[in-house]
């Protein structure tokens, strides 16, 4: 029987060691948590800056150049949010691979990082484009599609629980479709509310007891 469990932790251990070697699995579900806080600040500026806008514009008329000075504001607010939210997600992954002896830039983080620029990239570029064209209606929308595309591309570097949150994201970013006014809306609970979930549930599975983690 003691020879049987000993082949049953080898073949355990075997399988981590495989686990490691081809999948990136120090995200830290703290990162997912800080990004949900950040994306939510975000949306309530951005919220205020809308009501603001239509407030102060509702008697006198809008014009193309009031317009436009929102969208920067908006657009500069939105770089500011992903300039945070990746610092945050480096910190917390950089402190969980520490922890765990674990290098942060090895062959799987690298393939990580380009499954997931490559639809991101390519979001980023077609979401510029309609702004460019004065077509924000779908800029939430796109921003949730793509980002959820993106996380299913890497998801196979990584933790399983990214396919997940990738999945959440593209129907939220469908749904938000047929909702187009409400975009705002369904960007706080995609990038705010869903992160955070995710974060917290990583967080209780892996790192609340390390050895749980598989």
């Amino acid at each position: 029987m003691d020879s049987e469990n000993q082949h049953l932790d080898a073949l355990q251990d075997i399988r981590k060691m495989m686990q490691r070697s081809s999948r990136f699995i120090s995200l830290s579900g703290l990162s997912g948590i800080a990004a949900g806080f950040w994306a939510l600040i975000g949306a309530y500026i951005a919220y205020t800056w809308i009501e603001d806008y239509y407030g102060t514009y509702s008697g006198i008329g809008y014009t193309n150049q009031n317009f436009n000075a929102l969208k920067n504001k908006l657009f500069l607010l939105a770089i500011a949010v992903l300039g945070i939210t990746i610092l945050s997600a480096y910190y917390f992954t950089w402190r969980r691979a520490g922890r765990d002896k674990m290098p942060l830039w090895n062959h799987s983080s690298r393939m990580l990082v380009v499954n997931m620029m490559i639809p991101l990239v390519t979001g980023g570029v077609f979401i510029l484009s309609m702004l460019q064209f004065n077509e924000w209606r779908f800029v939430a929308p796109a921003c949730l599609v793509f980002y959820g595309l993106a996380l299913i591309n890497a998801s196979k570097y990584t933790l399983d629980e990214i396919r997940y949150l990738g999945l959440c994201e593209v129907l939220l970013g469908l749904v938000s479709t047929q909702f187009i006014h409400a975009g705002l809306y369904f960007w706080a609970i995609g990038f705010g509310l869903l992160h955070i979930i995710y974060g917290f549930a990583m967080w209780w599975n892996y790192e609340r007891n390390p050895k749980t983690e598989s």
